[in-house]
Order: C-alpha cells, then sequence, then structure tokens
C-alpha cells in the first residue's frame, strides 16, 4: 500500500477501524468505506468498480467475501499479525493524493466513487478548528456510519489537536436513549446529528443531563 493504493475497509464501528484507517492513510494510501450493513450487490458492485483491491476486514464478516474480487484480510486474525514492530517511515505524500473514495448512494443511477485528497481534508480540519477551537479537553464521540463524509472529521479533527475520541457501539447512532447515557458517562463535548436524530435526542427525557455538551453540528 502506497500513494494511489486504494483499500477497501469492511469493518463494523471499533478501535479496529480507527486504527485500520490511520494505517492506510500513514502507508500513504486511500481508503474506501464499505459499511458492513450495506447489501451484498452494492457491496459486490464496489469491490469489483475498485479491481481487486486489499480488502480489510474483521473474522465474523469474512464468509460475505468469499467469492470477492479482492484480497482479504481479516485484521483480528492472529496470522495477519505483522513479524515485526519495527517502525514504518510514512512515503511522501501529496497535498493532491487521495486519503479516501467515498461511494454516492446511487440513487441517481450507479453509485459514483467521490474522490477526496488530502488537501481537502485539511482544508476541513483547519475550518473546523479555527472556528470552533477544540482543546485537549474535548471529548467527540464518534457515531457517524464511516461511509458517510461526516465521520472523517469526528475520526480525525479531534486527534490533530490531541483532544479524545470516543468510539460509539455499532449501531448506537439509531438509539437516543444509548447516545444521551454515552454523552453523560464519558462527559462528551461534540457532536453531530441529523436534524432528524437530533429531534429524537431533544425529545429524551434524560438530554437535560447532557451538561457536557457544548458543540452540535447539526
Amino acid at each position: 500500500v502506497g500513494p494511489g493504493s486504494l483499500v477497501a475497509v469492511c469493518l463494523v464501528r471499533s478501535t479496529e477501524l480507527v486504527v485500520a484507517l490511520h494505517a492506510i492513510l500513514r502507508a500513504g494510501g486511500a481508503y474506501v468505506p464499505i459499511d458492513p450493513e450495506y447489501p451484498d450487490e452494492r457491496i459486490a458492485f464496489m469491490l469489483d468498480d475498485l479491481d481487486q483491491p486489499l480488502l480489510l476486514t474483521q473474522r465474523r464478516l469474512v464468509a460475505r467475501f468469499a467469492d470477492a474480487s479482492a484480497t482479504v484480510v481479516a485484521i483480528d486474525d492472529p496470522a495477519a499479525s505483522p513479524a515485526s514492530t519495527a517502525s514504518v517511515h510514512p512515503p511522501q505524500v501529496s497535498p493532491n493524493d487521495l486519503a479516501y473514495v467515498i461511494y454516492t448512494s446511487g440513487s441517481t443511477g450507479r453509485p459514483k466513487g467521490a474522490m477526496i485528497t488530502h488537501r481537502a481534508i485539511a482544508n476541513r480540519m483547519h475550518w473546523l478548528q479555527e472556528h470552533f477551537g477544540l482543546t485537549t479537553a474535548d471529548r467527540i464521540l464518534q457515531k457517524t456510519p464511516f461511509s458517510f463524509d461526516p465521520s472523517v472529521w469526528e475520526l480525525f479533527w479531534p486527534l490533530t489537536i490531541g483532544a479524545q475520541v470516543i468510539v460509539a457501539e455499532p449501531g448506537g447512532h439509531r438509539d437516543s436513549a444509548y447516545l444521551t447515557q454515552a454523552i453523560v458517562e464519558h462527559g462528551i463535548t461534540t457532536m453531530h446529528f441529523v436534524p432528524s436524530m437530533l429531534r429524537l435526542f431533544l425529545e429524551d427525557p434524560r438530554a437535560g443531563e447532557c451538561t457536557s455538551l457544548r458543540r452540535v453540528i447539526c
């Protein structure tokens, strides 16, 4: 994996997901998120469109890719662990190199991969920090599925300045009671909502307990 490489990632939301995305970027490649909840037909189309990519997944999902046109690696398989943990010097990556490719919904035809460069992400992170000013005391709840763009700032913006990322449990983004509990338990200060989920959250009887929350991006 290096500059110009596309690496498909099909993982449930977890610490392993965060590590995998950072590893791909550190190696110079670009990640392509594949939500495990996607239908098999959509996943097959994406993998064919990527033309035999490397695919990072988990053992619980490997069976779904038995016929896939990809090199499949289960990152939680002990056999996939490297023999050496020697440090790897990251390659030179230019601002115009790809960082990730997110496929459109396909609602107006066949899904298309939107190619996003490091320059675009760096610009977005700089703008967010300039306007909203996270500090090392902030905690961000990473709850957006990583196949949607808001997940990018949830994952990378806080880590650029030393804030904390709290990874929500799989499916947690659809449960207002869980989100309220997570905010209270972890002292979440910043998070993203789509309007429909924000309404459900505000209607939760415990929403008033979320006194740590200072920024809601909607």
